[in-house]
């Protein structure tokens, strides 16, 4: 009885955190996007910084995502810089579908990987969340989920994805930067911009120190940018309601992450900016 009471007691907990950030997310359409064009061949003899994230990373115009501009601050003749985020996807599913597996096969000495994820894991774990969401968290807590061809899935926390793909990458000798989702678009009556993820946020700063990679708030230093910015022009920067920016607003986000690269204490990726 007792085991059936925190079993309860945990599920009520999962069902009130996912209904605190849905409706945050709930305003944008989130497709599951299909694979674009591969990649151009990069050169082995550079490191590679790898990215690894959702629709906010990369997608489709107008829409547009951070890791999409990335590049455009690195010297490609001393780094590689390949992009494989994907709209529609949470830690669960990237790594469920094997992505992160791709990017951990291509992954050698040297490289570096930039994880981003949290949009699409704070749904619901089953068709409600189109199979996305993970388990609030980052603690061992698993919830088993019937799949639509009657097969059984074991989803786990969203601090383990998070954990396991900084593990494998570290233990591959590479560096891993773990980052807080970009801020959703949302102010107060006062037209003052309104800060979310912190819980995720203390979530992905732990599994970061965990599994000793850096950490780079970067729902923090985009929502310090936008304090400086009048209303409009935050909202400017938006494609839809409040989700995915725009061309604009993907190089904001881009120059806030090369911001919290610089601010990295060892400064691993200073040499290779421009």
């Amino acid at each position: 009885m007792r085991n059936s009471a925190v079993f309860t007691r945990r599920t009520l907990l999962g069902m009130v955190a996912a209904l605190l950030v849905l409706p945050l997310s709930a305003e944008d359409e989130r497709p599951i996007e299909k694979d674009g064009p591969k990649e151009k061949t990069v050169s082995n003899n550079l490191p590679t910084l790898w990215i690894a994230g959702d629709s906010t990373v990369k997608s489709n115009a107008p829409m547009r995502g951070w890791g999409q501009d990335l590049g455009t601050f690195f010297d490609s003749t001393k780094i590689n810089v390949v992009n494989k985020a994907i709209g529609g996807r949470s830690s669960r599913t990237f790594f469920t579908e094997g992505r992160w597996n791709e990017i951990l096969d291509a992954l050698k000495p040297g490289d570096f990987v930039i994880i981003q994820f949290g949009h699409n894991d704070v749904g619901p774990l089953d068709a409600r969340g189109k199979f996305r969401g993970s388990v609030k968290g980052i603690g061992g807590e698993t919830e088993k989920v019937v799949k639509p061809d009657g097969s059984e899935e074991e989803v786990r926390s969203y601090g383990w994805y998070l954990r396991e793909m900084a593990r494998s990458a570290r233990e591959k000798k590479a560096r891993v930067i773990l980052c807080s989702p970009v801020p959703h678009k949302k102010f107060d009556g006062g037209g003052k911009f309104v800060r979310d993820w912190a819980e995720f946020r203390g979530w992905v700063e732990a599994c970061a120190k965990a599994e000793h990679a850096a950490y780079v708030d970067l729902a923090e230093i985009i929502a310090t940018e936008y304090d400086k910015l009048p209303q409009a022009t935050v909202e400017s920067y938006f494609a839809d309601k409040g989700t995915h920016t725009n061309a604009e607003g993907s190089l904001v986000n881009a120059k806030a992450v090369v911001s919290g690269l610089r601010g990295i204490p060892t400064s691993p990726l200073d040499r290779y900016l421009k």
